[in-house]
């Protein structure tokens, strides 16, 4: 299909949608009129979404010396790249009201009453409403950063731990991360470890084509950048058995891993150990992608002696919805040996100042702004908020539970294959299966057109001869009743009564065989414990209030844009219209998700001055990923693959270097001048030098250091210069642009969009994130596809690859950000981004007498985010920008991003939510904070011993009978009331304690342990 072709039928598809929704009670133009026409000036979202008051803002800019926020903008972007009037394309702003009452109409677009047993790594499950309600619902959850500041952090970190040791006890592997972006993903990523292991030397990797078609091709599409071959062996049981070696028909002494699916797509649960033993004899690596629950009956992948290495998979069915496609929360977990090239985010173990028992992120050395193209990857979002709701999932149900779960869904698989086998018509083809079976069918229209009149979804293989059909938790004896009619057994259809399992049906339960799992697993009594609603609930709470969020306080991280996440734009990703759908449903049953995500590019689009957006991606990093791939794509379809250099100034973010090594470019660095901005005339020397291998500048605007540049237009238009050499803008500041001014504008070719920041998608603790990426139109033929939902997708040869294993990457998300857009409208968004700038400026100007602003524009303004210099402190006081930190959590502050862009400085970012009272309580703290430098500056405070080398105070600290410090224990924990009055605004109404000293990650480093600790050394 063309892709001209491919946009009519998206037009179609949207005039015929507008056409239903004329049909609903609220259409279209109902809600808007009705919106219009109604004064909400009181309750507008707008007022809600944006922290100061007017009266404030007009405090503020008199404070910087500004008569009205024309002038502040003016000084701030450059006015060549500004635009002129509001997006008036985006409409006016909707009422919370109202836009719930329009998004409820397109959610009833999403057919929710199809049974779906497709399978394919995507299962129905029941999520236990006490995990919905106090987690994903939770603002205390939903909330909070990724843990870098470990102290005020424990509770995730808690949580986390038990995921990992979930992940390590059902695989029976010796280590895991906190959660991937998905299976697919976590494929890639394994795949890259094996490559790494390897030196990059052995660049084949070995695949069996009974993997999940979606996990092949994202493994195909990171190979093909990486210069790796993969090659495809036909996983027959023969293979498995033996009888066919592996190493016969492949010299896998070259392979740097193989990766095969247990079970199989198809449903099949073979004997490894053939696969295993000759590919750990030519020292191939061994990939096994699993699913857990599985796992509680049949043999884990780290029991097959020392040669399976790496398990990957989804712990989706445990309590997560389907969420057609997303978000979820993936694994990988892999021998000792390889803990050293493991990606993603480990939790650890570790001890604090006073020696107790603490939790952290554990190998932070691998972080991606650290190590730059030297990090094992660019993952840098996790899943940590679906991560936690799988954790809690084992927990709720406990090991016996789960494998109770799993044996009722063996059970019935079972019973479903003998039925179906009485038909001649049929042929089961899966020998061994836990929950899915392939079957061989006469005619599969037939069967098709059977299934569709009871409205079940099955899996209809693309050869026309064969119908998947994968069971979960939520199946019924009428859907088996259902199941074995659509295959032929008509009299089936009409028998009531509860299905019985004979005996001899039992009998064949893998467990029986030599398959079967005979070690325990999920021992501890983490697990053991908590399955009555009142201990779980209890339990959930303990944690969530170890933890700072923004239920108690501004988060101040620069680059990261902590700002409001509104519960008018939540609420819709719980509902079932939404989190309910299979992600490879035909797509005539799933109007509503079409209608919205193709609203939301066109909002984007006219936010960012692009042409398409493709929304796979499901994280910033993945965004860089699929942008830089469509690039090359790009440049390979006019023969010029040979360019292959990304230039990537020193200003931008620091998972970009790792993206382009990933994309298969080769970086260099171009330098900035002593104010922050890109040195022109090195730019120039570089692209004189490269000029015909020229792929791509990667630049971050503003820049991370928190400026607007001037010359951002002439800067594009030289790298243009260089013949088809395109620019890609990192889209994580956008926050400074939305309604100001437009990347596609000003001559960026591609941006990814970071969700999970501009858009007010939250971080969940580390994940969940959105990355799509927006480019102009000649890059469009370009985007992601995918091998199983293809007519929907851009239809063309010339696509890169996938990225995802969603086509829509975490779609049940998207609805937040397409919530937002309305409620704010064009004017609303122009006025957010504005306030942003005011409040980061505002905040610099208070805190110049205490510290030094590292970086300003040409009129002496920052962007959104600004820099303080603290570097001075270490020789003048000792204190570095950590201590700075770590004395921030005691006046009940999450502090900004430690050391990044800059080594040992400090970056705020304030963004519109926070109101004028919460900044200069920050403000207060961090000038009290340099008040406490001085004092030790001056010698009045000892050197080592003082409340920032000391901090945090836990209250086991301040409460212990021993204090010998020379400053009293109010200074420690209630620095803010040693002076003003405890009735003042400065003083928070509840302390924040951290539940544990400063973290120790000299002792985690050197004493690694990544799951729950022995009982004996347990605090549950």
């Amino acid at each position: 299909m063309s892709l001209i072709t491919n946009r009519c039928r998206i037009g179609a598809l949207n005039h015929s949608l507008h056409r239903v929704l004329r049909t609903h009670r609220h259409s279209v133009q109902h809600l808007r009129a009705y919106n219009y026409n109604r004064n909400y000036k009181d309750v507008e979202f707008i007022g809600r979404h944006i922290g100061p008051r007017d009266e404030e803002k007009k405090v503020m800019l008199e404070t910087l010396g500004f008569k009205n926020m024309e002038e502040l903008i003016s000084a701030t972007i450059p006015k060549n790249i500004r635009l002129t009037e509001d997006v008036k394309t985006l409409g006016k702003p909707m009422c919370e009201t109202d836009i719930l009452e329009r998004l409820q109409t397109i959610a009833d677009l999403n057919s929710i009453k199809w049974k779906t047993f497709i399978g394919m790594g995507y299962y129905n499950c029941v999520t236990p409403t006490p995990i919905l309600r106090n987690i994903f619902e939770n603002p205390g959850w939903t909330t909070p950063y990724t843990p870098y500041q470990a102290e005020i952090a424990q509770g995730r970190l808690e949580s986390l731990l038990n995921y990992q040791t979930m992940i390590c006890d059902l695989t029976a592997l010796d280590i895991t991360n906190a959660s991937l972006l998905d299976e697919g993903t976590a494929a890639a990523e394994a795949m890259q470890m094996c490559f790494r292991h390897h030196k990059e030397k052995r660049n084949k990797f070995l695949i069996s084509n009974n993997a999940h078609p979606q996990t092949m091709a994202i493994v195909k599409t990171r190979a093909d950048a990486l210069g790796i071959k993969m090659e495809a062996f036909d996983g027959t049981k023969d293979v498995f058995d033996g009888v066919t070696k592996l190493g016969d028909l492949f010299d896998l002494s070259q392979f740097c891993g193989v990766l095969v699916n247990f079970p199989d797509t198809n449903g099949n649960v073979d004997n490894l150990s053939s696969i295993v033993e000759q590919s750990k004899a030519k020292d191939c690596i061994v990939i096994v992608a699993t699913d857990l629950l599985a796992l509680t009956m049949i043999k884990p992948p780290g029991e097959y002696g020392p040669g399976c290495d790496i398990a990957i998979g989804t712990a989706q069915r445990f309590g997560i919805p389907l969420n057609y496609g997303g978000p979820h929360a993936a694994f990988l977990a892999c021998r000792e040996y390889l803990t050293r090239i493991l990606p993603g985010r480990v939790v650890g173990l570790t001890k604090d100042a006073q020696g107790n028992r603490a939790l952290r992120l554990a190998l932070q050395t691998r972080e991606q702004h650290i190590r730059r193209d030297k990090a094992t990857s660019n993952i840098c979002t996790a899943q940590a908020l679906l991560a936690n709701m799988s954790a809690m999932y084992a927990i709720y149900h406990g090991p016996q539970g789960l494998k109770n779960i799993a044996k009722a869904i063996h059970e019935k698989t079972l019973y479903l294959a003998q039925k179906i086998s009485e038909n001649d018509d049929n042929r089961v083809v899966t020998y061994m299966p836990f929950d899915t079976l392939k079957v061989e069918v006469k005619l599969q229209k037939f069967i098709r057109s059977k299934a569709e009149s009871r409205r079940i979804n099955l899996r209809y293989y693309p050869d026309g001869k064969h119908v998947g059909i994968s069971l979960d938790e939520t199946v019924s004896d009428q859907d088996l009743k259902d199941l074995v009619w659509v295959f032929g057994a008509h009299e089936e259809y009409e028998k009531d009564g509860e299905i019985k399992f004979s005996e001899d049906l039992l009998e064949k339960s893998i467990e029986s065989t030599p398959l079967g799992r005979k070690s325990a697993f999920l021992t501890h009594p983490l697990f053991n414990t908590y399955h009555s609603e009142t201990k779980l609930v209890r339990y959930m709470k303990r944690l969530e209030n170890k933890d700072i969020s923004l239920v108690h306080s501004m988060i101040p991280l620069g680059s990261c844009t902590m700002k409001l996440n509104a519960t008018t734009e939540m609420i819709p990703s719980s509902w079932p219209q939404f989190a309910s759908l299979h992600p490879y449903q035909p797509t005539s049953q799933t109007k509503g998700y079409q209608l919205m995500i193709n609203e939301l590019e066109h909002d984007l689009c006219q936010l960012t001055g692009y042409d398409n957006v493709s929304f796979q991606p499901n994280s910033g990093a993945q965004g860089e990923y699929a942008g830089l791939r469509v690039i090359k794509s790009y440049l390979e379809s006019k023969n010029e693959g040979h360019r292959d250099i990304c230039l990537i100034p020193v200003s931008a973010h620091g998972t970009n270097p790792a993206s382009a090594h990933m994309a298969g470019m080769k970086v260099e660095a171009i330098l900035v001048k002593k104010d922050g901005s890109i040195d022109i005339d090195y730019l120039k020397d570089k692209l004189a030098k490269f000029s015909d291998r020229i792929a791509c500048l990667m630049v971050t605007y503003p820049s991370t250091f928190g400026v607007f540049e001037d010359s951002i237009g002439q800067i594009c238009d030289l790298v243009h210069s260089c013949g088809s050499a395109q620019v890609y803008l990192d889209g994580a500041n956008m926050n400074a642009q939305v309604g100001l001014c437009r990347p596609g504008d000003y001559g960026s070719d591609v941006s990814h969009l970071n969700l999970h920041k501009t858009f007010c998608i939250p971080h969940g603790g580390g994940g969940p994130g959105m990355g799509p990426i927006a480019v102009k139109k000649h890059l469009t033929p370009f985007l992601p596809t995918h091998p199983v939902v293809v007519d929907e997708m851009t239809d063309t040869p010339l696509s890169f690859g996938t990225v995802s294993a969603a086509p829509w990457g975490s779609a049940a998300i998207l609805p937040i950000s397409w919530a937002y857009i309305k409620l704010m409208g064009g004017q609303g968004l122009r006025h957010a981004s504005e306030v942003a700038i005011l409040n980061a400026n505002y905040m610099s100007v208070k805190l110049k007498d205490g510290y030094k602003v590292l970086y300003k524009g040409v009129n002496g303004t920052v962007a959104h985010e600004f820099i303080l210099d603290v570097r001075d402190f270490k020789k003048t006081a000792g204190v570095e920008a950590m201590d700075i930190a770590k004395r921030l959590q005691d006046y009940g502050f999450h502090a900004p991003t430690v050391s990044f862009p800059v080594a040992n400085t400090l970056m705020i970012e304030p963004t519109e939510s926070e109101d004028k009272q919460e900044m200069d309580r920050f403000c207060d703290a961090m000038l009290r904070i340099r008040h406490e430098i001085r004092d030790i500056e001056t010698g009045t405070m000892d050197r080592k011993i003082n409340p920032l080398k000391c901090a945090p105070h836990t209250q086991r600290v301040i409460c212990s009978s021993d204090w010998n410090r020379p400053y009293t224990r109010e200074v420690a924990a209630f620095p803010a009331v040693t002076i003003i009055d405890c009735n003042s605004y400065i003083q928070p109404e509840t302390k924040i304690w951290p539940t544990v000293g400063r973290i120790d990650d000299i002792y985690g480093d050197t004493h690694l342990f990544c799951t729950c600790p022995p009982v004996e050394d347990q605090l549950y």
